[in-house]
């Protein structure tokens, strides 16, 4: 007899879906793009574009590769 409440099954419940982009990340390279004039710098890994800011109008920037998806 089990004492704990855990289960032996595949674990693929509620939430056991692969994540936001299918479960695939984006490349290591790339680029970071501003959203508003277009401006693009090389992203630096495990710094996200987010936490960017455009070097020309201080707005944020965004994941070049989402910004196509986005797009499709």
């Amino acid at each position: 007899m089990r004492s704990n409440n855990l289960g032996s099954g595949r674990g693929m419940g509620k939430g056991g879906g692969r994540g936001r982009n299918n479960g695939g990340g984006y490349s290591v390279g790339g680029n970071c793009v501003c959203a508003k004039c277009g401006t693009k710098v090389p992203h630096q890994q495990g710094i996200p574009c987010t936490q960017l800011k455009c070097p020309n109008c201080g707005s944020p920037m965004i994941r070049e590769e989402l910004l196509n998806d986005r797009k499709k």
